[in-house]
Order: structure tokens, then sequence, then C-alpha cells
């Protein structure tokens, strides 16, 4: 086989099952998450998986996300190194899962090299704590679609620790022979997760493995077995493709196209229909870090089995996940528990419902509370605000100005701002006036004025900023210059 390694990094994942601290607008991917191989507040999982893709030293990458979350996935390209000819970055304006996400990857490599490349998926939301169980499985699975010239599908199974009910699962089939040394099995079954009995006969028979959510194949062959099996989702694809525009650094889908998708995974639009998929076992350290029970198998235990990250204080308390994200948590007499801290939210649950806090989100959307999909920390592309405070009337918050960065040139019509800086120095525009601020000075913005805050130096820039008005919402806002090409409320 001639064609390349391009690594496609997935990162649709919502991570609705790790609320509080996984939201809608910042999810697991993009938190600071203290797993395996993501130490402290440093790095992240998305991080970790560029990281590892990268150690396959390829020659590019390409990485599929949401429209509202494409300047996360730029910082963070920025932070390990990336540069822009090394990635390219699809934005998919609405999610339609993985096939779809798969699809648009495969055509961006078979519109900018050979169709024979081989398309490693990486989903960027999940631990991978062995790299040499990794660059093995890799190798097998590269090894194996050569030998079958590209017509093979390859999943990657993770050899089970335990009897996981959490997980899908993939039975083994018949092995197939490659030229060197590496397991390799015909995908006999993909199986939905399982009950605690049939989880512990599967473990132990040997045959089945997680379905980790990572693939291997050529585009020329997803391409195929998408429009045999999948035609409309083929269709959709191929059309959102063509239509796609350049927005700085990304490639846009056209989203009238994609919204016709459906909205399937790849196991069910390909793998479980095709009849040449593969499975490959792997010994990875792996977790899909798919909720409170999975993350805390990460943490470190105290001698009553409690896992506990932050500052949390534990008195005749056993076997309980705490994250105290902010400030102490205290538990006392109190077992199997899950507490979730972050600033503005707190959860706690029983550790046999760690799967249904999904639906607890669900009810907050239904109840369209705004804890549901974003923190009280809230990030854009030039920086961050934090809510402080509000009432009937008026809204107080911190921003953040990045080093170089600028808010769009705008105006409120429904609001007036004040500014006070904190920490560093920014200019000002304001109607026809450009001046500087620096510590302790401030400024007056009134609605109907078009504004800008802009930092050009090379440390953060810290405000506090004071709404008034009738009305205090994200949409109360006209832009008429953007540096991130940015013309909606966001």
């Amino acid at each position: 086989m001639k064609g390349k390694l391009v690594p496609v990094i997935l990162c649709g994942g919502a991570g609705t099952r790790l609320w509080p601290l996984s939201r809608k607008r910042f999810p697991k991917q993009f938190a600071p998450l203290p797993a395996g191989g993501v130490p402290g507040h440093e790095s992240n999982l998305f991080r970790a998986t560029v990281a590892r893709a990268r150690s396959l030293s390829p020659e590019r990458m390409i990485v599929v996300c949401n429209e509202m979350h494409r300047f996360f996935v730029a910082d963070n390209l920025r932070r390990n190194g990336m540069a822009a000819d090394d990635v390219v970055t699809l934005v998919e304006p609405v999610s339609r899962n993985t096939a779809p996400a798969i699809a648009l990857a495969a055509f961006e490599v078979v519109e900018r090299g050979d169709s024979d490349d081989l398309i490693l998926v990486l989903p960027s939301d999940h631990v991978v704590a062995e790299a040499e169980g990794f660059m093995q499985a890799v190798r097998t699975a590269a090894q194996a679609i050569e030998v079958a010239r590209g017509g093979l599908l390859v999943t990657f199974g993770v050899v089970p620790e335990c009897a996981e009910t959490g997980y899908g699962y993939i039975r083994r089939g018949d092995p197939i022979e490659i030229n060197e040394g590496g397991e390799i099995y015909r995908a006999a079954e993909f199986r939905e997760k399982p009950d605690a009995e049939t989880a512990k006969c599967w473990f132990e028979d040997g045959r089945h493995y997680w379905n980790s959510g990572m693939f291997a194949f050529t585009a020329r062959t997803y391409l195929a077995r998408l429009r045999a099996l999948a035609p409309e989702i083929h269709a959709a694809c191929a059309a959102a493709w063509e239509k796609r525009t350049r927005d700085f650094e990304f490639v846009c889908v056209e989203q009238a196209s994609l919204e016709t998708c459906p909205d399937v995974s790849v196991d069910y639009a390909v793998m479980e229909k095709a009849d040449d998929v593969a499975v490959v076992p792997a010994r990875l350290g792996w977790s899909d870090v798919g909720s409170w029970d999975a993350l805390a198998r990460l943490f470190e235990r105290d001698g009553d089995g409690n896992a506990a990250v932050g500052d949390a204080a534990l008195l005749d308390a056993s076997d309980n996940v705490v994250y105290a994200g902010h400030r102490l948590v205290a538990l006392l007499g109190v077992k199997d528990c899950i507490v979730a801290e972050t600033p503005d939210a707190v959860l706690v649950a029983g550790r046999a419902r760690s799967q249904d806090i999904k639906r607890l989100v669900g009810d907050l959307r239904e109840r369209e509370h705004v804890a549901a999909g974003e923190h009280s920390k809230v990030y854009r592309p030039w920086g961050s605000y934090e809510r402080i405070d509000a009432a009937e009337g008026f809204q107080v918050k911190r921003l953040v100005v990045n080093p170089g960065q600028s808010l769009s040139l705008q105006l409120h019509r429904r609001r007036s701002e004040h500014w006070v800086v904190v920490r560093g120095t920014v200019r000002v525009t304001r109607g026809d006036e450009q001046f500087m601020l620096g510590v302790n000075q401030s400024t007056y913005i009134p609605a109907e004025t078009k504004h800008r805050l802009e930092n050009l130096r090379n440390e953060p820039a810290h405000l506090i900023e004071v709404q008034c008005g009738d009305y205090l919402g994200e949409d109360d806002i006209v832009r008429f210059e953007d540096d991130y090409g940015r013309t909606g409320k966001r």
C-alpha cells in the first residue's frame, strides 16, 4: 500500500455524564482533567490526543470539530506547537455523529493526497496511558491493511481489565495472518453495553474487547463502504464538502447539506454491516472517561476507597468520588457518593447512578438553565469572561484579554458598559476616540456606541466590566469588524 498515515482527531463528544465539569460549550476534551497523561491544569485530553498522533510522525493531521469549539481547537493546537501547515481543521456547523465526521475527513484526504492514504481515527476525549501499546496496535493495523491492499476496515478492541457494563464490546472471530508480529482477527460481532452477568461472561471468555471508538482504514475504502451501506450519509456529506468555504485557518462545510445528513455513528453506519472488518486487540491503559466513576479509576484512592481531587476533607466516609474544583468540599459519614464542585454548580449523586447524570442534564436543558451548557467562565477566541454577579438591570463580569488579542468592533443596543482595568494595559476604541487604559483606570461605554478592547502587550489584561440596561443577553451585539471572522452573537 502506497498511502501515508493521516490521523483524524474527532472533537464532537459532549461528555454529558461528567457534568458539571464538562458542558456543551466546554466539553471534557478541553477541560483540565487529572487523568493519565493529562497532568493537573497543564494539559487536557485533546492536547494529549494531538501529542499521541504526532508521535506517529504523520505529514499532516485532520481535526473535525463543531463550530462552537473551533477556537478552543486552534488555541490548543498552537499550545502543542502545531503550525498551520501541519493540520487541517474541519468545522461542522451542526453535529451529525462520527460516520459523517469521518466522511468529511476522508473527502479532505482524497482532495489533498491519495485515496489510499491511511486514516487513523482518534476520539479526542479518551485516555490512552500506554504509548507503546498504542504504537504497536497502529503498526499491526497498518500492516494488515497493507496485506489486504487497502480493502480492510480495522477497529481497535481494548483488552478488558474488568467486567465493565459501561462500554460496548467487540467479539473476535478467526485470526488474520500478517507478515510480522501482532494479533488481528476478523470482527465477528459488535455488541451493546451488557448487564453485569453478561459482562462477567464476556470478560472471562477472552474473546471480547471493549469498543475503543478508534479505527483505521484507507479513505478510498471507507468512502466506498459508506456509499454502499449508508448512501444518504455519503450523499449529504459529499454535498456539504463540495460547498465548503475557508474561514481563516478553518475549512467550514456547508450547513444546509449537512443538516440533511442522518445522525449515525460509524459503528451503526458501516462497521456493523461491512463484511471486511477486523479487530486489533490493544493494551492501551485506555478509558473513555465517560462518567465520574470511570474518571475516578484514574485517581489515587485513600485507605477508605475515596477518590478525591482538589481540597477535600473526608471523615468517616468511604468509596466516594470527590472533585473539588474551586473550594473546600467536606464529606462526613457518607459512602458511595459522587460530589463534583464548580464555581456555579454542585453535583451530589449516588455512584450507582453515575450513568444517569445525562438524564439530569437533559432536565436542566428542558428548563433552559444556563448551567446545562455553559460554565460561569466562558471562553472566547480573544480570552474569556466570568460572571461574578447579576441581578435585575445589571451584570458584573471579569474579562481576560489574551496577549495580542482584541474584541470585535461592536455596539450594544440595550446596555451600557463600565470598564475598570485591574491588571495590564489595553487600548480602547470608543466612538471616534482611541486611548490607552492602565491599572486602576476606567471608562464608560454608552449604549449605541461603537467600541473595542485591544491588548497590545505580551501579558494578559484583566478588566472588571459592569453592564447596565434592561436586557443583558449575549445576543445584544452588532459587529462591524472581527479578527476571528465571527458575525453572530458569539
